[in-house]
């Protein structure tokens, strides 16, 4: 990890020519200049930059920064938490330090194969916490949607949550996925509602706001639902929207620099969605906007090849074999 922030540079600076990275250059999950700092204090076992960082977010209200960040930093917990531990046990009721520790413990059930009654027995320690962070921040309560997604909780109970989450920010887009993915579990075929929950919540989001990006996140789930292709007769009939969808995020994207780390899982989910409906020449140019700059997401998802980073560099080199014969 250390090796990968110190190489972070000068990738980046290499990545605003417009060829693309190289394959060594190419970073998995890499940190942006914010939460770089923080992870290397905690990797010599400091919280204190941690705290500082998600202190800020809390007080900016950077909602949707906050939410990565906690995501990142419970990640990294997960196999060094000495840090976390001396953070808690420091200032127990730091609401920041309960944030990443609920996070942390969602994570650590969600692999599980008791995964649902473990989180069930974690929602109302999940919750209490989420209550105690106050009536401004979405973010804890995004990890009780998820803990209660985990859970197969029932929908009434996801809908307390979920009302809970967007009275303090109608526009988060952590807790927006959390629902949307609810929703496509709850019912694998409903691409039409997924649809229609993204395209509404994104109409109503700001320009700049990641929450337009929801409709894309709809297509993917649409795109990768069992029994799924790009020429099956379920996509095919929302084919204009998908492609839609796929719009609206080129678009978001745009308005991110080059190679920004910030917008990487944006573009890597828009290559995703651009090259399963066969728009080559588009997914090019997202690729070589988001640089060296691969995530996780979305190709852990793939099945057929777990390993993301092999799954990304396969896709891309597949991309410039469809430009080289003139393909589209």
């Amino acid at each position: 990890m250390l090796r990968a922030f110190l190489r972070s540079a000068a990738a980046r600076a290499r990545s605003r020519s417009p060829r693309p990275a190289p394959d060594d250059d190419v970073l998995l999950d890499a940190p942006d200049d914010r939460l770089a700092p923080a992870l290397v204090a905690a990797a010599r076992g400091e919280h204190g930059p941690a705290a500082g960082l998600l202190s800020g977010t809390r007080e900016n209200a950077e909602w949707d920064h906050r939410d990565r960040y906690t995501t990142r930093l419970a990640a990294f917990a997960r196999s060094r938490s000495e840090w976390l531990d001396t953070w808690r046990a420091t200032d127990p009721d730091d609401p920041d330090a309960q944030l990443v520790a609920a996070r942390l413990t969602v994570d650590r059930h969600w692999y599980s194969p008791a995964r649902t009654e473990l989180l069930r027995q974690v929602i109302p320690s999940v919750v209490a916490a989420a209550e105690a962070a106050g009536p401004v921040d979405p973010v804890p309560w995004r990890t009780a949607l998820d803990a209660a997604r985990g859970a197969r909780a029932p929908h009434a109970e996801f809908e307390r949550l979920w009302e809970q989450a967007v009275r303090r920010s109608p526009h988060h887009y952590g807790s927006h996925v959390a629902a949307l993915e609810y929703l496509a579990d709850a019912s694998p075929v409903a691409h039409g509602e997924c649809l229609d929950f993204a395209e509404t919540a994104a109409q109503d989001a700001p320009e700049d706001a990641l929450l337009r990006a929801l409709p894309l996140r709809a297509a993917f789930t649409c795109l990768t639902a069992t029994g799924a292709s790009a020429d099956g007769a379920s996509v095919r009939t929302y084919r204009p929207r998908l492609d839609d969808a796929a719009d609206r995020a080129t678009a978001l994207s745009a308005a991110h620099p080059v190679a920004d780390p910030w917008a990487a899982e944006l573009r890597n989910l828009l290559v995703y969605v651009l090259v399963r409906l066969e728009r080559h020449r588009e997914a090019a140019e997202q690729l070589r906007l988001t640089g060296p700059y691969v995530t996780s997401f979305p190709w852990e998802r793939d099945a057929a090849d777990p390993d993301p980073l092999g799954r990304f560099l396969q896709v891309r080199a597949d991309v410039r074999a469809h430009l080289e014969t003139g393909s589209h």
